[in-house]
């Protein structure tokens, strides 16, 4: 039989985390139970907001139950994994008992009579509402007319528990109005379900008893899935902690090749700006000479056109005609395009041969079936560990520092947004695996590209580091743009900017000033208070007018954004919902060669937040949206 664990998953509410009963569905198309939707609105008023995706609505939506889920339920509870699910249900349930109601206290001293305040009353009359002591309760019992007034026993705090409205004693519940009412309310809760004191308060003892056994299973339930979900993610880390381990073991041969590699071919590059910068600083002092010469020719111009002195002004202007005064010329410097080419393709040929390579060794190496037995071993794309680790030529070897075009080992599969079928579990299946092989050699080396980067640590990231400057041209009128136009926050005040084309006009938004066709660049960005807010990157095309002028509500942005306690990732107006997170800072990691962007959540350790694959067709600028009134978003420092 097929596992149905994860049928049970859909199966379940998320508020009380156990099979649904009598399921309704709210506008917005969350199913919850019936019972604890109700709960969990009745003690909010308007605006009412749905448990799971916060949506608002303004007056108490009018919930169905829904039938179709409902007969699920009743099918899932007839196979052997929903009848062992309601088992271990009831027996938990029925290992505990809740609590009787207490008995009513004993009055701490006798009720004292109303008449001489003194002696300790004997009986309460309800006509006169007042409670006697012996010598004076002698009325009611000798005189005719007290005959109809009943007594009782007597009743302390009788202020309390007689109607000030009739002044008489309280004696029935209305649940409807949630208030105890005399004998003559009676007629203005005449269409409510009144009941005497004594029923009321054993209805109401029932129905809290049963709502507190439903609140233990809620509790047992929430506490079993932390266990799970601690284990699961135990195991996770367990499995990944392997990996990485045998990722870094395979790559300190590789890193000292390729840094060798790479400090070569960058020295010769550096050298030539160096020899390119030193004829520009020439240049630069030189003009600056000329425009100081400049500068004090036009002053004393200037002050001979002021001197009044018809003498004087003849003197000064017929010197002042003569000098000399040439425009400026800038010499022509280049760098040595040859060397820079040399350079690069040398890095591509690099890079093509590796390509090759291991293209021959996914087509020599075998697929052989996962272990089931180990399923730390089910996480690569390759076949079983070897007994000993293959020796690598030369022109296999690459540093965790990537460079266009290379392979890193590591094959870690994570959530991948918006790509069909593909699984979000962290273990592939041999299914997976051989789909995997089957693929351009390209795409495989893309894929373990990505979990390289993954994998890196925070300063291994800063190693790529762009300096991110806000552009002023693009800041919606509700934007400031502070800190040398590195920190955007919502204005109290619009901002009165001038028109430009580029500007967002509907979206309280801002892009950077460069964007990035080539290469990979990560930033950093520091949430401020308030979590509405959001980060990522989008096209240059993408609209600045309209509600699909927001970062992710269209097919050329992508991001993560915070809404209240809420994130989600965005792209083409699909939202995916993300695990809540601490952490303030969000660095940003995109490679634009490989096609994908990374979000990670920054505090002492790096950990993955997001991530997008997309074959980028244009060039990218970071994107911000700020949206309440004291949010905002600072740029970090690439230092």
């Amino acid at each position: 039989m097929a596992n149905l664990s994860p049928l049970a998953e859909e199966l379940s509410c998320c508020i009380c985390l156990e099979l649904f009963r009598e399921p309704v569905t709210t506008p917005c198309g969350h199913n919850f139970c019936g019972s604890c939707l109700r709960d969990s609105w009745s003690g909010a008023g308007a605006p009412f907001r749905c448990p799971q995706c916060r949506a608002v609505y303004a007056a108490r939506p009018q919930l169905q139950k829904n039938t179709v889920l409902c007969n699920l339920v009743e099918q899932f509870l007839r196979t052997e994994p929903g009848r062992a699910l309601a088992a271990a249900a009831a027996a938990a349930a029925a290992d505990w008992t809740p609590p009787g109601r207490a008995a009513p206290a004993s009055p701490a001293a006798p009720v004292a009579c109303d008449h001489c305040l003194q002696e300790a009353a004997v009986k309460t009359c309800l006509v006169c509402m007042a409670s006697f002591c012996p010598e004076h309760l002698r009325p009611h019992l000798d005189s005719p007319a007290f005959r109809d007034h009943p007594l009782q026993p007597p009743i302390p705090d009788l202020l309390r528990r007689k109607c000030p409205q009739h002044n008489r004693l309280r004696e029935f519940f209305c649940p409807e109005h949630g208030e105890c009412i005399c004998h003559i309310c009676l007629v203005e809760h005449k269409t409510c379900s009144v009941a005497p004191l004594s029923q009321a308060t054993a209805d109401l003892e029932n129905k809290l008893k049963h709502k507190l056994t439903i609140m233990h299973s809620h509790f047992n339930g929430a506490s079993k899935a932390l266990e799970d979900v601690r284990a699961k993610q135990q195991g996770v880390q367990d499995v990944v902690n392997r990996k990485v381990e045998q990722v870094r073991q395979e790559y300190l041969e590789i890193k000292a090749l390729i840094d060798a590699s790479e400090t070569n071919f960058i020295s010769k590059i550096k050298e030539e700006e160096v020899r390119v910068s030193s004829k520009y600083d020439s240049i630069y002092q030189i003009l600056m000479k000329k425009r100081s010469e400049i500068q004090s020719l036009k002053s004393d111009i200037e002050q001979s056109l002021a001197n009044g002195d018809e003498y004087e002004f003849l003197e000064k202007a017929a010197k002042l005609q003569g000098a000399s005064s040439k425009p400026v010329y800038i010499p022509k410097v280049e760098l040595d395009h040859e060397l820079m080419k040399g350079v690069y393709q040398s890095t591509l040929e690099l890079k093509n041969e590796l390509r090759q390579i291991l293209k021959q060794i996914h087509e020599k190496k075998p697929q052989e079936p996962c272990n089931s037995g180990d399923s730390g071993d089910c996480g690569t794309e390759s076949s079983s560990k070897p007994s000993r680790p293959m020796k690598k030529t030369p022109q296999e070897k690459k540093s965790k520092k990537p460079s266009p075009g290379s392979a890193p080992t590591s094959t870690v599969k994570l959530p991948t947004f918006g790509a069909p079928g593909q699984s979000e579990d962290l273990k592939p299946t041999v299914s997976d695996a051989k789909a995997s092989s089957a693929q351009p050699s390209f795409t495989s080396i893309k894929d373990k590209l990505l979990a390289t980067f993954l994998a890196m640590s925070r300063s291994e990231l800063q190693e790529y580091s762009a300096r991110i400057i806000l552009d002023y041209n693009t800041a919606h009128n509700k934007v400031a743009l502070t800190d040398s136009f590195t920190t955007a926050s919502v204005a109290d005040v619009p901002q009165n900017y001038r028109s430009h084309p580029q500007r967002f006009t509907y979206c309280s938004q801002v892009l950077s000033l460069h964007c990035y066709k080539k290469g990979i660049h990560y930033w950093e960005v520091e949430l401020g208070r308030n979590n509405f807010c959001g980060v990522g990157v989008c096209y240059g095309s993408m609209d600045r007018q309209g509600p699909e002028s927001r970062i992710g509500r269209n097919s050329k942005s992508w991001c993560v954004e915070w809404f209240n306690n809420k994130i989600s990732a965005w792209h083409n107006n699909v939202e995916k919902t993300l695990p809540s997170t601490k952490a303030t800072r969000v660095g940003v990691l995109l490679n634009c060669d490989h096609g994908f962007v990374i979000f990670f959540a920054v505090p002492e350790k790096v950990h993955l937040l997001y991530k997008f694959k997309v074959d980028f067709t244009e060039a990218l600028y970071p994107a911000f949206w700020v949206f309440s009134a004291g949010t905002s978003l600072s740029i970090c420092s690439s230092k």
